[in-house]
Parts: structure tokens; C-alpha cells; sequence
């Protein structure tokens, strides 16, 4: 559906909604260097390394993976040593979809803490080799920097080894709420993306720390040919040298405002608000179409529903978003963070409003047709 939008109405058209620009910022010299999957690694690893360490606020050595999610998965496997890996979130969240299958991989069990809980008897009763620390999750829930020091303290006092999953902590904690860089606060490691919150793409897994983990992760990510190969590598470098804060505060003031808007057509109490942009719960979106189909229920699952209006936003209005663009496992809700320059595409807040509010419509319009859902979901060959 996106190809066919670009092919018609070209590539401004597209609106990413998704929080992850995923673009590909190499120079063209950058081709017939750093590109070179024999000679290129080399040329550039040193300014890669330097612009790594300076974004974590630490560390020796770097190594990037083809996704974030590869080298989570591939820390647990190296370095969970048969025991049981502590996970530590924001309080009423969860670890990565990424976390919990590694540990299903590594067949280790996985015990989940909430930030504000005491760590130390987690940490006494599991002995873990490895405990990891999500500061923002994906619903960017976050912890204090504080929780985060002193789960890295009792974790690192227990001897395990620290990993921070800093997807969107890596900045949105520095740059939005004053926070610490990652690895100023002590741990082994850390990993962030190269396309979410503030840098440009593309998707990778930019990895940062003591030499030993770092190493042994991207040992066991080279195993499953989940490393990042040159192009890739080179790509999270430039993104890295190219980020600016600034573009990062205009997604936090741009995904306000929709959060704004979208609480007066929806109710306060509806929206959930985030740093980046606002969240409506799948539960919420459906009964907000069953209230507009005048339908007591349904057969239709809210993730279809979600996944329908995704469609139809991408479709008619040029609208990207998770809900057409998701990885399996991700969350259903309807969630609208919007990169630089998104909002213009599609005209702007008020026609934003204004597109979801008809793609509800449409839906609740074809609330028992499961023939139309397929076709929306699946193409009409279906």
C-alpha cells in the first residue's frame, strides 16, 4: 500500500507516523568506501566508535546489529549462562518482545521487575549473569534516572552484568527530562536504535560498552547473521553524526499537539499521552466504532480494527503507521508519533484530525462486512 501511494502521489506524500524515519544518510563517497564489505569496516570504525561513545557517555568498544532486537537476543544468548535474566521496566510496562524471546532461545526463564520495586531480592533468590534495564519501553514508559542507578548498583553488587535496552532512552531521557547519557550511570552496555527518537535511520542496533559484552554479543549476533553489514554499519554512523536534539524536541512538540487535538475530538481520559505523540488503546478504538456503528458487539478483533484504519490512513491520506507497518508481537493500539516533517505532509493537524476521524467512519460502516475487513487487511485477492 505505501509503493502504491509513492507511485501516485510520489514520496512527500508519505507522512511516518511510526516514530522511525528509517532513512539511509550515507554520502556518496561513502559508497565506494565505506560501502566495501571487505575494507570498509575498517576505514570508518574508529569515527564510529567516537561518535558511539560520545552519544552513550561511555564506553570502549561498538558493534552494531542489523536490529535492535538481534542484539538484545543476541546478549541473552551470550551472556545469560543458563540462569534466569532480570529484566527491570518502568512501572506498569514490560520488557521488549525482543527480551522475552531471547530468553525463550536461550531457554532461560525471564523475571520481570517494575522500576519502583526493590531489585536486591530479585537479585538474591536468581542470580543472574545478566540483567537488563529498559529505561523507556516502546509505550515509552520511563524510569527515573535514580531507579536506574540503583538497579544498576544492586545488579552490578550481585555480580551480574548490566545491559541497557535504550532504544528510545538514549535520548528521549538527555534531550526531553535532562536525564543522564546512558552509560553515565554505570552499567556494562548498552544499545539504542539508529532510526527512533531523534536519528534518522537506518534500522540497526548501535551497541556501546565494556569490550568484553559488547564482543560476545557480537559474536553470538555473527553466529545468526544478525550483524550489521557495512552499508548498514556506515549508515548508523552518519545517523549518529547527523543527530541534532532539536529534531527531536520538534517530534515531542509536534506529537503534543496531536495529543491535544485528539483529546478534544476523543476525551481526555481516552488518549494516552506520550513524550512523542499520543496512544489510543485498542479497546478504546473499538468501542468508539461500535458506539458509531450502533452495534452492542462484535467478531471482529480490536487488532483488526486498528490494523483497518491504519490501512485506510495510509491509503487515502499518505498516513504511516505502526498499526500497517508492525513487527509481529508489537502492540495493536493506535499510536501516532510523528517524525520531522510528517504533519506537513499530510496537511497539517486539523486535516489529521479530520483523517481519522473519516477512517472511523469508514470502519464503523463495514463493522459486519468480514469480507471487506480481509480485503482492507489483505488485498483484495484474498
Amino acid at each position: 500500500m505505501a509503493a502504491q501511494v509513492v507511485s501516485e502521489r510520489g514520496i512527500d506524500a508519505i507522512g511516518i507516523f511510526t516514530g522511525n524515519p528509517r532513512y539511509f544518510p550515507l554520502k556518496p563517497d561513502d559508497l565506494a568506501t565505506y560501502c566495501e564489505e571487505w575494507v570498509g569496516p575498517g576505514l570508518f570504525a574508529g569515527d564510529l566508535a567516537q561518535v558511539a561513545i560520545q552519544h552513550f557517555g561511555g564506553g570502549e568498544t561498538v558493534a552494531v546489529t542489523n536490529r535492535t532486537s538481534a542484539g538484545i537476543i543476541a546478549a541473552v544468548l551470550a551472556l545469560a549462562d543458563c540462569r534466569p535474566v532480570v529484566s527491570v521496566v518502568p512501572d506498569g510496562d514490560r520488557s521488549h518482545t525482543s527480551v522475552a524471546r531471547g530468553c525463550t532461545l536461550a531457554g532461560v526463564d525471564l523475571v520481570e521487575l517494575e522500576s519502583s520495586s526493590d531489585p536486591a531480592p530479585a537479585m538474591s533468590q536468581h542470580a543472574p549473569a545478566l540483567v537488563v534495564i529498559t529505561t523507556v519501553t516502546s509505550s515509552l514508559a520511563r524510569m527515573t534516572d535514580d531507579q536506574t542507578r540503583h538497579a544498576i548498583a544492586v545488579a552490578k553488587a550481585a555480580g551480574a552484568t548490566v545491559f541497557m535496552d535504550e532504544a528510545y532512552g538514549a535520548r528521549l531521557r538527555p534531550v526531553l527530562h535532562g536525564g543522564a547519557l546512558s552509560l553515565a550511570m554505570g552499567a556494562d552496555f548498552a544499545i539504542t536504535n539508529a532510526d527512533k527518537a531523534g536519528l534518522s535511520g537506518p534500522r540497526a542496533g548501535i551497541l556501546c560498552g565494556a569490550t568484553e559484552p559488547v564482543l560476545a554479543t557480537l559474536a553470538k549476533a555473527s553466529e545468526l547473521g544478525q550483524e550489521a553489514r557495512a552499508p548498514i554499519a556506515a549508515g548508523a554512523m552518519r545517523s549518529l553524526q547527523a543527530f541534532d536534539p532539536e529534531d527531536l524536541r520538534t517530534e515531542a512538540r509536534d506529537g503534543g499537539a496531536i495529543a491535544d487535538a485528539l483529546s478534544v475530538t476523543w476525551g481526555e481520559d481516552i488518549v494516552h499521552r506520550s513524550d512523542l505523540g499520543p496512544m489510543l488503546d485498542e479497546q478504546d478504538v473499538l468501542a468508539r466504532v461500535l458506539k458509531q456503528a450502533e452495534l452492542p458487539k462484535t467478531d471482529i478483533v480490536p487488532a483488526e480494527v486498528t490494523a483497518a484504519i491504519g490501512m485506510i490512513l495510509l491509503r487515502d491520506h499518505g498516513m504511516l503507521t505502526v498499526n500497517t507497518h508492525g513487527a509481529p508481537g508489537g502492540r495493536v493500539s493506535l499510536r501516532l508519533k510523528p517524525t520531522a516533517g510528517a504533519l506537513a505532509a499530510v496537511g497539517g493537524l486539523d486535516a489529521l484530525v479530520a483523517a481519522l476521524g473519516k477512517a472511523v467512519e469508514q470502519v464503523a460502516d463495514r463493522m459486519d462486512d468480514v469480507e471487506w475487513f480481509a480485503a482492507t487487511l489483505f488485498g483484495d485477492s484474498v
